[in-house]
């Protein structure tokens, strides 16, 4: 099913189960497709969001709100890094499984071989390839570095 679909229906699901929490961050992500599509506008021609570019928006809407929960759980404000996590928990019902640190090296090597990489000036092609295959199954913030310590 395309992700779309998916989060219209359980969109509908949360307003006949009037699951309030759930159904505002379901429209949060409506919300963002939406700039995305309207952003990537071009001569007033309609562009549609694909799969490949709702992951990335998932992953990045997860990862603002961990590094929001870590803010407001330093602060004290313990009630607000709740928030940010049940709304976590509901975006990454939509996103794959996230790889193990395992299945992240084997990725890695399969990328390197894949691409023929032999120095730290490949790293933008490996990096490329896990991308294309990987998006929204591992943090590529943390992958980087162990990207440049296998060519390195």
């Amino acid at each position: 099913m395309e992700m779309r679909e998916r989060l219209n229906t359980a969109l509908k699901e949360a307003m006949k189960a009037k699951d309030a929490e759930r159904l505002s961050t379901l429209r949060l992500i409506n919300a963002a497709i939406k700039d995305r599509e309207i952003a990537s506008r071009v001569d007033g021609e309609e562009q549609t969001v694909g799969n490949e570019e709702i992951l990335a928006i998932l992953g990045k809407m997860v990862k603002q709100r961990q590094e929001s929960a870590r803010q407001y759980e330093e602060a004290g404000r313990l009630e607000l890094a709740e928030k940010e996590r049940s709304e976590i928990k509901v975006i990454e019902e939509f996103l794959p499984r996230q790889l193990d640190d395992d299945e992240v090296a084997a990725a890695i090597d399969a990328a390197v071989t894949e691409v023929g990489a032999e120095s730290i000036r490949d790293m933008g092609k490996v990096m490329g390839a896990l991308k294309a295959k990987y998006t929204g199954q591992m943090d590529f913030g943390a992958v980087g570095p162990k990207v440049k310590e296998r060519l390195g």
